[in-house]
Order: C-alpha cells, then sequence, then structure tokens
C-alpha cells in the first residue's frame, strides 16, 4: 500500500495564506482532513512607501549587484515599476548589473522579465548568496536587496559590514493575520491532540502561531503539544531552523524545498504513521481517527482513539485504568465509568474486531492482536 492510498482519519493544519487553498487542496486528495489556520498575511506595500524612491535611486545610481531573493518579489516589484511607468528605465539601468538569484523562482521572474542571471545559489538560502557576494569581494560596490516580508535582514548586515552600499527594496512583509481566529482554532485543535500534522511553509509563520498562542496564555501548551507526537513539515532548512528556535525539537523537510515536495513528504511520514494488527481472521490498521477493518473504515471520537492506541502501544499487555486515565483523561482519579462507557463505544463500533479490546479483571485492559509488518 502506497502513501498515495488513502489516508483517511488523519488531520492536518496549514498555516500559510498564500497559497493556503491550493496546499489545502493537495492534502486532501491525500485523504486526509485539513484545518487551515493562517498564521500570516502578506501585504503590499503601498506607493507611499520608500520602495519607489529606492527604486528611482538605482535608475539614477545602477547598482553593481541585484539580490533577487522571492519570485514573488521579484513579479510583484516589477509590476509596481511597470504602473509607475519606470520599467523601461529600470531595465536599462540594469542591463549591466550582476543579478543574483537565491533561487529558481526568483532566476525565472527575472528571465521573464528580460534580465540576465548572473548567479544563482545551489541551496536556495540567502546565506549562500551573502558568501559568494563577500568572497567576490563587496567593498565600495552598491547593492539593491528585494527583502522578504520578514523584519530580520541579516544579509544587509553582512554586506554593510564587509563595505557595501545596500538599497534594501522593501516589496511585500509579513504580519499576523488580520482575523487570527482561524489561527486560534488551529492553536486548540493541536493543544487538544486533535491534529496529526501541521505545515510551514515561512520562518514568520512559525513565529506567528507562537505569538498568537502566547498572546492566549498558550505558548508552553502549544509547545509541549507539536513535541509531544504532532508531525512538524517545513517547506526547507531556514523555515525549520525557525522552528527550532521556537522550541520545536524535529521537523521533516523535503529534498525539494516545493509545495508538492513538502505535501509528499507529508503524506509519507503519515504513511508510516498507521499501525496493522491482525485479530483472528480480522485485519485493523489503525490510522489517525479511523481504524479500517477488514477493509472498512470505523470513525473514532478523539478518546475512543486515544484509548484505543494506549492499548495497541502495548499489544497483549494489560493497560492499567489510572493510565489510561491519566493519559486520556488527564486525570488517574477521573470516573473510571467514563472509561468504560468509552471502552463499551469502541468495541461496538469495531464490530466483530471489538473483541480485540478485552477486559484484564481488576486491572485494566488489553489489545489482544498482533502487530503485522509495516506499510511498504
Amino acid at each position: 500500500m502506497a502513501f498515495t492510498d488513502d489516508l483517511r482519519g488523519f488531520t492536518v493544519g496549514v498555516t500559510a495564506d498564500r497559497r493556503g487553498d491550493e496546499q489545502a487542496l493537495m492534502l486532501r486528495r491525500l485523504g486526509v482532513a485539513v484545518v487551515q489556520g493562517p498564521a500570516i498575511r502578506t501585504l503590499p506595500v503601498s506607493e507611499g512607501d520608500r520602495l519607489r524612491a529606492a527604486t528611482e535611486s538605482l535608475i539614477d545610481s545602477p547598482p553593481d549587484v541585484l539580490v533577487a531573493n522571492t519570485g514573488l518579489g521579484v513579479r510583484s516589484w516589477l509590476g509596481l515599476v511597470s504602473t509607475w511607468g519606470l520599467d523601461a528605465k529600470l531595465r536599462d539601468a540594469l542591463s549591466e548589473t550582476r543579478i543574483a538569484c537565491r533561487g529558481p523562482k526568483a532566476a525565472g521572474a527575472i528571465l521573464t522579465a528580460g534580465l540576465r542571471v548572473w548567479w544563482r545559489s545551489p541551496t536556495e538560502q540567502l546565506s549562500d548568496v551573502a558568501e559568494r557576494l563577500i568572497a567576490e569581494g563587496v567593498d565600495g560596490t552598491r547593492i539593491a536587496f528585494q527583502l522578504h516580508g520578514d523584519h530580520r535582514h541579516s544579509l544587509t548586515d553582512q554586506l554593510v559590514a564587509s563595505g557595501a552600499e545596500v538599497v534594501e527594496l522593501p516589496v511585500y512583509r509579513w504580519t499576523l493575520p488580520e482575523e487570527g481566529g482561524a489561527a486560534i482554532r488551529l492553536i486548540d485543535l493541536c493543544c487538544g491532540g486533535h491534529v496529526d500534522a501541521i505545515t510551514f511553509t515561512s520562518g514568520p509563520a512559525v513565529r506567528n502561531l507562537f505569538e498568537l498562542a502566547d498572546a492566549d496564555g498558550r505558548a508552553d501548551e502549544l509547545r509541549r503539544a507539536v513535541n509531544g507526537g504532532i508531525l512538524v513539515a517545513c517547506v526547507g532548512p531556514v523555515c525549520a531552523a525557525v522552528a527550532r528556535e521556537e522550541g520545536i525539537e524535529s521537523s521533516v523537510v523535503p529534498d525539494h524545498w516545493r509545495l508538492g515536495s513538502l505535501v509528499r513528504i507529508v503524506g509519507e511520514s503519515l504513511a508510516l504513521r498507521r499501525r496493522r494488527f491482525r485479530a483472528g481472521d480480522i485485519e485493523l490498521v489503525l490510522q489517525g481517527s479511523v481504524v479500517i477493518v477488514n477493509g472498512e473504515p470505523v470513525e473514532l471520537t478523539s478518546r475512543e482513539r486515544d484509548v484505543l492506541c494506549l492499548l495497541a502501544e502495548r499489544p497483549g499487555v494489560a493497560v492499567p485504568r489510572s493510565l489510561l486515565l491519566r493519559e486520556v483523561w488527564h486525570d488517574p482519579n477521573a470516573d473510571q465509568h467514563a472509561l468504560e462507557a468509552v471502552i463499551g463505544r469502541l468495541r461496538s463500533k469495531l464490530g466483530p474486531a471489538g473483541k480485540a479490546v478485552t477486559t484484564v479483571v481488576r486491572r485494566g485492559y488489553r489489545f489482544v492482536a498482533e502487530p503485522v509488518a509495516a506499510f511498504t
């Protein structure tokens, strides 16, 4: 069974705003449920901002180097320049400029505009661009730097420290979402154990999600949740580095830092979390909030899922009621009747497979099933 087979039962949180709908559609094609909670908002700068003044300064005094940072930024900048009627003048000014591109999207936007790419970073990281430029020698050079939406611009500091004059081009900016309700709902679901994976396509989205959680007094709770079993998927190593800074202990990063590759690694990683068991002639596949019983899906509530997962972690072993109450109800002294009710509903939903959930008198419950080799 390949990862592209139905992954129903798993829930993935999406924090992106731009292309968030596209990402959600790609994920839903895998069968997963998607919760969109944009933690970031991408805003274009207005004509009254310093972008036009910076552009006019480049026309008057062409730069030696232009750092094309993002495809979106290059396209947006050149689109605004066209509305100002300055596009021909800017192209003339950049005709002898060495254009260094952070990645293929920026390079594509430069080529589409009829300009030449001097160099493209093989790592798609700004740190690599800085190393190349400094190695070439930037003392006394004039460098235009198309900013991304984050307010942190270490590249500018590095180039200035090496003697360059840097003209920053602020094309768009990233802010907190105008309405944070969807992101707060995603935080609630993460903290409540209802999300199996969460995706980030930018470092600021990671920071913003924790800023929103902190404002709600839940940053530590969110950190514990993501480190307690939620799959964190970051589009690239820069984003993953920000996740580590925010206290996320581990994340997966695709080999190719693209949206399609991000979705693929989420699917592959979730597929590895499926667990298959055999109880007599019955096959059970546990995948998120769904159990596939001999090919038929059975939907579980969050507590039914949590109880079954705890039992399945120790097949054949008696799991004490106190442990189940502590892990699922977060109170070892909670009413045992609530646990008995969940066990009863679980057995009923599973039909003949419910016999695999047995009572161990005076001790607890046991999942009587044999683990089957992992999917390939």
